[in-house]
């Protein structure tokens, strides 16, 4: 390992490693439901109509996230496609890149506080973590919310550990009674010039996902006051000029969006999505306080082998600095997320590098507790999540695609192999070779996964299969749709895609007799009754049977026309 962390080699290794986790499925993985669609819409249609400070979908206003993330999807598809284009691709590609930046700045940051090879391997880790991998994929905010929270808490650390190292050699320093540890590299001391680049990311995250990385940082600053009962090095960061900076970056779209609307979007985003995340459990997404805890093995895998041994030696690990930074940043954005009654399993993402980096270092330095019974234990219950993923890739093409493939029988065979393996070296105690083991179990996995089976599961994507038949019969007015409003169908057919009932398709289909419906079946009858009402002759071009995997429910849907005279 001791070869891989000079020069340059580290950081084109962890680029190679997250180009051959986040390429797969990035282009052929259709337009998911409902956030991502709902994103890749509203920056079409911010295309469309040139203007880039109103977010809407369709004809309603989007107040749900700021601007950032738009902007960053509008520069790719300009520069990369079209916005009449269906391509998902060019949309993913800043959440691909922002993973990417993420996990090298993770390396570069873990190196400074911890050296090259704990740095090394935790960035790695966040690179594979199913969380970052799957926000890779997806065009919404938090891979670049990741990003943001890496750049901003990098910086932070940074101050924090030559502030508390200075008063600790100068003997001037109060409470916490911390020391490095294991020697680390000398660090070079921040000043102005990265001061003003913490605030100018805390102004461009919130951009980007409002208050989320304010809020990690200033509980991060709390933590460390806290337990240090010392703040003195917070002077060196400038908060009082770092906050009109990050109030120059934010302000200037929250007032022109208040301008253009109103000030409705400031109101609806506040009472239609903040304030309901907080006080209850917004659109079904609830939880019970602990959740997080319990669904790390998954949210974290496969890095997760390594987490849970060493979970419970974190805290005994706070006298060093290094350490000190990270349970500051980890401990109160988790237990913040497991507070909060909305739950979506990417909440807890921007804990991840610091949970990364610490696991990574206690690996290399060889624990008792892996050799423990119960860490014994753990490796066998943590193989169960790479047999469900085999299982997955075999069995979800046989329910929701074509059936049996052997290629998918044998990727799944891969993926119990690459599982068993580090499984098996953890348990014999080979804690650094089953640390390296789990990058084959990623690479084994996520292109299987994402580029093998979820893009062929046609059941899954009625709005794809859908748009496929309208393209091939051709409609000369929008498309009108009646039970079946998923996001996903108004990216593939178009801004102008109608949302109707039942007997409103059929009156549409009447007012325009060359267009085309698509009827649930659950308003097939009110359709047929008005249809027959009207005196329209119907026509079937073809009966779509899936799963709306948003509902969690079986869907028919028929594309139907007026039967010409």
């Amino acid at each position: 390992m001791e070869r891989l962390t000079g020069g340059l080699r580290p950081f084109a290794l962890l680029s190679l490693f997250c180009l051959m986790l986040y390429l797969p499925g990035l282009a052929s993985l259709p337009p998911m439901d409902r956030d991502e669609s709902r994103f890749m819409q509203a920056t079409r249609q911010m295309l469309e109509s040139n203007d880039f400070i109103r977010i809407q979908f369709q004809d309603e206003m989007r107040a749900k996230k700021p601007a950032g993330a738009y902007w960053l999807q509008a520069a790719s598809v300009e520069a990369l496609s079209h916005p009449a284009s269906t391509q998902a691709w060019p949309y993913r590609l800043p959440s691909m890149l922002a993973a990417w930046a993420a996990v090298i700045l993770t390396f570069a940051f873990g190196r400074t506080i911890l050296g090259p090879r704990p740095a090394l391997l935790g960035a790695g880790l966040l690179a594979a973590t199913l969380m970052t991998v799957s926000e890779a994929h997806q065009a919404k905010t938090d891979a670049l919310l990741l990003l943001c929270t890496v750049t901003a808490q990098f910086i932070l650390a940074r101050f924090y550990i030559l502030g508390r190292a200075r008063e600790a050699a100068s003997g001037g320093g109060s409470g916490g009674g911390c020391s490095t540890g294991t020697p680390a590299p000398q660090i070079k001391g921040p000043g102005l010039a990265e001061a003003l680049i913490f605030w100018l990311i805390q102004g461009v995250a919130i951009l980007v996902k409002g208050p989320v990385v304010p809020v990690i940082s200033l509980l991060t600053i709390a933590a460390l006051g806290i337990a240090d009962r010392n703040l003195r090095w917070l002077n060196s960061m400038k908060p009082m000029l770092g906050t009109v900076v990050a109030a120059a970056v934010a302000a200037p779209w929250f007032v022109a969006i208040s301008q253009a609307t109103g000030g409705a979007f400031v109101g609806e985003a506040v009472k239609g999505d903040l304030l309901p995340k907080l006080l209850g459990a917004q659109e079904s997404h609830g939880g019970f306080p602990g959740l997080y805890l319990v669904l790390a093995p998954v949210l974290f895998w496969p890095g997760s082998l390594l987490l849970a041994p060493v979970a419970v030696k974190l805290w005994s690990q706070r006298h060093r600095f290094a350490f000190r930074v990270l349970l500051a940043w980890a401990a109160p954005t988790w237990i913040m997320f497991e507070l909060i009654p909305t739950k979506l399993p990417h909440y807890v993402l921007p804990a991840f590098p610091a949970l990364a980096l610490m696991t990574a270092a206690l690996t290399l330095e060889g624990l008792e507790a892996f050799r423990a019974k119960a860490a014994k234990a753990w490796y066998a219950v943590w193989t169960l999540v790479g047999l469900i993923l085999a299982g997955a890739v075999l069995g979800l093409p046989m329910v929701f695609g074509n059936g049996f493939s052997l290629v998918n029988a044998v990727a799944a065979l891969a993926i119990v192999a690459a599982t068993i393996i580090p499984a098996v070296l953890a348990w014999r105690g080979q804690m650094v070779n089953a640390a390296l083991a789990l990058a084959l179990t990623a690479a084994a996995t996520y292109p299987a996964v994402f580029q093998g089976t979820l893009p062929l599961l046609d059941k899954m994507f009625l709005s794809r299969a859908a748009a496929q038949v309208v393209n091939t019969i051709g409609s000369d007015v929008p498309v009108a749709a009646a039970g079946y409003s998923e996001p996903s169908l108004v990216f593939l057919l178009g801004t102008q895609t109608q949302f109707t009932d039942g007997s409103g398709a059929a009156d549409y289909l009447k007012a325009h007799p060359r267009a085309l419906v698509l009827v649930e079946s659950r308003q097939q009858a009110a359709f047929d009754a008005r249809a027959a009402a009207n005196g329209t002759k119907i026509e079937a071009f073809a009966i779509l049977d899936g799963f709306n995997y948003s509902r969690g429910k079986k869907a028919s849907l028929a594309v139907l026309g007026a039967m010409a005279p």
